[in-house]
């Protein structure tokens, strides 16, 4: 008979034997301190900020710095950035001043001469109207012919003046008061030759209203027309000729740290040259080198063309509104003969117009010496000694028909200043106006040709820059990545 481990009878069959667990003798709870009635509860957990992208970002990067391969990397990426920045600066300030040397030669000279030769016309068609009116029936077909032509090129230097000015500019403004003057000033001038071909003493009057529309209206608002182009001129030359101080400083800047660089690889490896930093170098160097020499090139080129082209341009239109100004008063002293007077400092009284005139010979002779001093060689310096030479017989003849006109006798002045003397003022002002043509051309060569050269000399700067930004970050990143494999 089986016996059970503790020595009893076997469990009735069916039944699981059961274990006995020895109870254990209870121990009497000692009586510990009161609990007290309400316990403080535990205070909440405060929920942590979180932190932005940019601090742990910045906990990646210093964490990355402690090690070389991370040093290494951030290396790599200051270096392509200076390159690329350099780069980008250097196309960004180039392509500006590309941009303004070819305003500059393009554009706003051109336009500076448009409006002197609006200027100019205006001028020329009111003398050649006057002179037209002295002639009555006698006039010439060449008086009529200048005159038309005069307000021909008004009309078309006007419509390119439009088309090249800014909207709502103060030229712009300018432009179209003299395109509906013009119509007007012609139709005062046809009445006046019509009444006066007719013997009509009425068409003085509308000559008269003509000439003060003229010289107080559309040659004012010329003028300003041709200082406000002359500033945009000097505008454009400011800004192609500003040295880039910014693509300058960040050339040395990247050339430093590529050096610096190479110095850390040379020390820590005893390499003398990384390939890759190398390539980065010389690029950075070739683009510092072009931007500097270039940029020198076109300055001077640019300096040349305003020291001896748009300075003897500006003084040459001067003398030539000068001389149009005083042969236009030469032949209104005789259409209004003394109607108009000005009152002088010393108190006397003279007619306007002869006043006039001897106030614009003046500045004719004033604005020819300049352009004698600014003229550089022999082509330019000719036609305007032949100018002052003109300007000096001019005024003498022009003596002797105001001595005429001052003893009475109107018919002898009349044919000293319209051409049917011997020897009539008005060839002294063709011959001014033609030598001061010559000069004129001969000064818009020497501009052309020095601002061309500047430009020429910016020519691919901004894209070699761009391009040599581009390989030299990549020589940057890859000489870097070259050091990384060592890691690996």
């Amino acid at each position: 008979m089986t016996r059970t481990p503790g020595g009893g009878a076997p469990p009735p069959p069916g039944k699981d034997p059961v274990a006995r667990v020895p109870t254990l003798p209870s121990v009497p709870a000692q009586p510990g301190p009161p609990a007290p009635e309400s316990a403080p509860a535990a205070p909440a957990s405060v929920p942590r900020a979180r932190r932005t992208a940019f601090a742990e970002g910045f906990d990646r990067l210093r964490a990355a710095a402690t090690t070389e391969p991370g040093r290494l990397r951030i290396l790599g990426a200051v270096l392509a950035l200076l390159v690329v920045a350099f780069g980008a600066v250097a196309a960004w300030q180039m392509t500006e001043r590309t941009a303004a040397a070819d305003d500059v030669l393009n554009r706003s000279q051109p336009l500076s001469s448009d409006a002197a030769d609006i200027y100019r016309s205006l001028a020329d068609a009111n003398t050649a109207a006057a002179s037209g009116y002295l002639a009555g029936l006698q006039e010439k077909p060449a008086t009529r012919a200048t005159y038309e032509k005069d307000i021909r090129t008004a009309a078309a230097k006007l419509v390119t003046a439009a088309a090249n000015s800014e909207p709502g500019s103060t030229s712009a403004a300018t432009i179209a008061s003299l395109s509906r003057l013009l119509p007007e000033y012609k139709g005062l001038v046809e009445t006046a030759r019509a009444n006066n071909r007719q013997g009509y003493p009425v068409g003085g009057a509308y000559l008269r209203a003509a000439n003060e529309m003229m010289q107080q209206r559309m040659l004012p608002a010329a003028e300003k027309l041709y200082r406000t182009e002359n500033q945009r001129l000097g505008a454009d030359y400011a800004d192609a000729r500003s040295f880039p101080w910014a693509s300058l400083g960040l050339g040395v800047l990247a050339l430093a740290a590529l050096g610096w660089a190479q110095h850390r690889t040379y020390r820590r490896t005893n390499r003398v040259l990384n390939h890759g930093l190398v390539t980065a170098t010389a690029a950075a160097t070739v683009g510092l080198l072009w931007l500097t020499v270039s940029h020198t090139v076109a300055r001077a080129g640019l300096d040349d063309s305003y020291e001896h082209g748009v300075r003897s341009l500006t003084v040459l239109h001067e003398a030539r509104i000068a001389s149009l100004t005083a042969r236009s008063d030469e032949n209104l002293t005789l259409v209004r003969r003394g109607a108009d007077t000005r009152a002088l400092e010393d108190g006397s009284v003279a007619d306007a117009y002869e006043w006039g005139y001897d106030h614009q010979i003046d500045a004719l002779r004033t604005a020819l010496a300049r352009a004698a001093d600014l003229a550089d060689d022999a082509a330019g310096g000719k036609p305007v000694r032949d100018a002052n030479g003109f300007m000096k017989v001019w005024k003498d003849r022009h003596d002797l028909a105001r001595a005429d006109n001052d003893s009475g006798n109107y018919q002898a002045a009349r044919d000293r200043v319209i051409g049917a003397a011997k020897e009539p003022t008005s060839v002294c002002f063709d011959n001014v106006d033609k030598a001061l043509a010559t000069a004129l051309t001969h000064e818009q060569g020497e501009f052309r040709r020095a601002a061309g050269g500047g430009l020429d000399a910016l020519t691919g700067v901004p894209a070699g820059a761009a391009v040599l930004a581009v390989l030299g970050a990549a020589g940057a990143v890859l000489g870097i990545g070259r050091r990384l494999s060592e890691y690996r």
